[in-house]
C-alpha cells in the first residue's frame, strides 16, 4: 500500500482501519466472483440445485456490502481521511455497489437455468453464454486484481475488453434474434438465454466501473465520462 503513502500514518488503527475495508472488499468480489461462474455453469448444464445456490448466497452479498458500507461511514467520521486515503475509502464504497449488482445479475442468470430445466433446454446459445461468461469472468477478476495492487494501468487495458464484450453480445443478440424468426416455437426458451446474455454483458459494464475507481484511487482522475481512446 506504500505507493499511495496509506501506510505512512502515526495511527496504527487507522492503517488496520484502511487495510480492513479494502480486505472485505476483495472478499466480496471473490464471492461475486464465484456466484457468476456457478450461475453460467448452472444454466450450461441445467443444474437447477446449483442455480437455487447462487440465488441463497445473494443475501450473503447484501449484507457484506451493507457491512462494508457502515465500516466505511464510520472511519470517515471518526479518522476524517483526506488525499489518497479518502479515495480509497470512497473507491471501495463505489465498488461494493457495482459488485452487489453484478451479484443480482448472476441470480438473474440463475433464475433462467431454473427455468431453462423446467422448460427443457433452449435449441442455441449456450456457446455464447459460455463465451461471454469467461469473458466477463475474466474481467471481473482482472479489475478486482488491479484494484489490490493499485494498478491504474492494468485497470485500463481491462476497460479495453468491454468492447469485445460488447461486440460479442450483439452478435450473439443477432444470431438469437435470426433462429427465433425462424422457428417462433423456440422463442419462450430462446428468450431465457438472451436475458442471461444480457446479464452478463451487465457484469461486463460493472467490471469497467470497478476499473475506473482504480484510476480514480491511484491517479485521481475521474475519467467515468471519458473516452478510452
Amino acid at each position: 500500500m506504500d505507493k499511495l503513502n496509506l501506510d505512512q500514518h502515526i495511527s496504527k488503527q487507522f492503517n488496520d482501519d484502511l487495510e480492513e475495508i479494502k480486505t472485505s472488499m476483495l472478499e466480496m468480489g471473490g464471492l461475486v466472483e464465484k456466484q457468476v461462474a456457478d450461475a453460467v455453469k448452472a444454466l450450461v448444464d441445467a443444474d437447477s440445485g446449483l442455480a437455487e445456490r447462487v440465488i441463497e448466497v445473494e443475501s450473503q452479498i447484501d449484507e457484506m456490502e451493507m457491512d462494508i458500507d457502515e465500516t466505511s461511514i464510520t472511519l470517515i467520521a471518526r479518522r476524517q481521511p483526506a488525499a489518497s486515503d479518502l479515495r480509497l475509502v470512497i473507491a471501495v464504497t463505489k465498488t461494493i455497489r457495482d459488485l452487489e449488482r453484478i451479484g443480482d445479475e448472476a441470480q438473474k442468470i440463475a433464475k433462467m437455468a431454473i427455468k431453462l430445466s423446467e422448460e427443457g433446454n433452449a435449441p442455441r446459445g449456450y456457446t455464447e453464454v459460455r463465451h461471454i461468461g469467461n469473458c466477463v469472468r475474466k474481467m471481473l477478476n482482472d479489475s478486482l486484481d488491479a484494484f489490490s495492487r493499485f494498478d491504474a494501468v492494468s485497470a485500463i487495458a481491462t476497460m479495453h475488453e468491454d468492447k469485445e464484450v460488447d461486440m460479442d453480445y450483439k452478435t450473439a443478440l443477432r444470431e438469437m434474434i435470426t433462429y427465433m424468426m425462424e422457428d417462433p416455437r423456440s422463442i419462450s426458451r430462446s428468450m431465457n438465454i438472451l436475458w442471461a446474455l444480457k446479464s452478463l454483458e451487465r457484469v461486463g459494464d460493472h467490471a469497467k466501473n470497478i476499473c475506473e475507481q482504480v484510476v480514480y484511487l491511484v491517479q485521481g482522475r475521474d475519467i467515468r465520462h471519458t473516452k478510452l481512446d
